[in-house]
């Protein structure tokens, strides 16, 4: 199988090609860190963390780089209105968005660089780009030329005129054009500087990037990712400052960028307050698999509505999972949560042998890594993943795994734990189920234990004299109350939702 990526710089799916035979170099760009983390910051790392999964998985050796923006016009502000040091707010934010990323296990950034660390770099790349004609110092700050740059535009694929028009351009009386962007800032009185050869100052947002990818990644990157709103100006303007400081030299290979987020169908924006929801917030309503699902359901390049009511619908779909895992436990006496998974593509390659359920199995499987491949489809996948736990659910049904007496039980127990394997094996890929979810009733709820324990043994006094219908109508009186009873050969459970 060949993996497919759409590339924004020439808006068609190509096949994955590495500067490096096995390995890729990637750098994301990371949050500015004036204000806490909100579910919008947290798209681009779930997405690009998972696709760092997938392709390790397929054998590449993957480097992945997320900057920190810790010095910009939104954190003086913002320092200065809130009393603090533009240093201790950076150290705040950073320290909320590092903690809000371990809670969804995005765990797979091997750099996270801030501007204020690479300021030799910066000033390396400004005075480069000055040298070669590309940049000038004016009035302290110090511009890139867009006029000089021919290919300006290629990765918006719109003509420089037209971006400029339909774009919000800092305005400037040093500058020889309204297009020209900052790539060096005088420092405006009480703000934080740094000594430069153009005089005190600092760095300008886009050159930010360039600098630290190069300091850790080379000169040349195989993907560089980010959100669809930062194509123009962020990602165009790096493109442009990298190529003509290396002579020319492709920046990134691949461009990927994902949908922006959408609350109840409204664009998340500050000038909407009620879009904004901080993350530490929702970690506290739901399920870290619940926010990380809501990210990966869909294509990453499509736009990702959420809300209670969306939330809430993708955590009942989740149950079908967790409900599961402690069947297969009652059923083998092991916890999915630590059941030992292959690491590798050509690891969970299997022989299905004559069984029929296996083969469904490995079908399963391959249509999921294919969905993957074609431009790293992780609906399609999700898909897939709950049509292998019906598999799974029908075959323990249909031997009758949950009785100790059934025909052929170790047979069937074996083919039953291969499927389990590869359920585990592909959820991994996704970053899901890392461990059971929080329990949503207090240990010590011995009240609510005792009264759902009554329930279930008067119901069950029902049947056996067979009084279905009153049965039946408890069960739906307790799942109107979003409670479900799971009846098994060891009894009858509950669970709430």
């Amino acid at each position: 199988m060949t993996i497919h990526l759409h590339n924004t710089l020439s808006q068609t799916k190509e096949p994955l090609r590495t500067l490096e035979p096995g390995k890729v170099r990637m750098y994301v760009c990371g949050p500015t860190v004036y204000s806490a983390s909100h579910v919008g910051h947290m798209v681009g790392p779930v997405i690009f963390d998972t696709l760092k999964r997938f392709l390790t998985y397929r054998g590449y050796q993957v480097t992945w780089v997320v900057n920190i923006t810790d010095i910009d016009d939104k954190l003086i502000v913002q320092a200065n209105k809130d009393g603090v040091t533009v240093k201790s707010l950076a150290e705040q934010v950073t320290a909320d968005y590092v903690k809000c990323l371990e809670a969804l296990g995005v765990d797979g950034i091997d750099h996270m660089p801030k501007a204020t660390e690479h300021i030799d770099h910066i000033l390396e790349m400004t005075q480069g780009l000055i040298d070669k004609g590309y940049a000038y110092a004016s009035g302290g700050d110090v511009y890139f030329d867009v006029t000089k740059a021919e290919e300006y535009g290629k990765l918006s694929h719109r003509d420089p005129e037209a971006l400029l028009a339909g774009n919000r351009v800092e305005p400037s009386s040093h500058k020889r054009h309204p297009g020209d962007f900052a790539l060096w800032k005088a420092a405006k009185p009480g703000e934080p500087f740094w000594e430069s050869p153009w005089g005190p100052g600092r760095p300008g947002w886009h050159i930010e990037c360039s600098a630290m990818s190069r300091s850790l990644l080379g000169d040349q990157i195989d993907i560089h990712g980010g959100g669809l709103d930062l194509v123009f100006p962020h990602h165009e303007n790096e493109v442009v400052q990298s190529e003509c400081f290396t002579g020319r030299k492709p920046f990134a290979t691949f461009w990927l960028h994902n949908g922006l987020l959408t609350k109840d169908g409204r664009k998340i924006s500050k000038s909407d307050p009620d879009t904004i929801v901080l993350m530490r917030d929702l970690l506290s309503k739901y399920q870290p698999d619940t926010l990380r699902a809501l990210f990966l359901m869909g294509h990453y390049r499509r736009p990702t509505d959420y809300g209670n009511q969306r939330l809430d619908e993708i955590e009942r779909g989740l149950q079908a999972f967790f409900i599961f895992f402690e069947r297969f436990e009652r059923i083998t006496g092991r916890s999915f949560y630590t059941l030992p998974a292959p690491q590798t593509d050509s690891e969970g390659e299997f022989d299905p042998g004559d069984s029929d359920f296996l083969k469904m199995v490995r079908d399963h499987r391959l249509k999921f890594l294919e969905a993957l491949d074609d431009d790293f489809n992780t609906g399609g996948g999700f898909g897939e993943l709950f049509e292998l736990l019906r598999t799974l659910n029908r075959f323990a049904d249909r031997v009758g795994l949950e009785r100790a007496d059934a025909p052929h039980r170790a047979d069937a127990l074996a083919q039953f734990e291969r499927g389990v394997t590869v359920l585990r094996e592909l959820t991994r890929l996704f970053g899901l189920f890392r461990a059971a979810p929080r329990s949503k009733t207090t240990g010590d709820d011995q009240l609510t234990a005792g009264l759902m324990r009554l329930v279930i043994d008067l119901r069950a006094s029902l049947r056996k004299e067979k009084n279905f219908a009153l049965a039946d109508e408890i069960r739906r009186r307790l799942a109107e109350l979003n409670v479900t009873l799971e009846d098994g050969p060891g009894g009858t459970r509950w669970r709430i939702g």
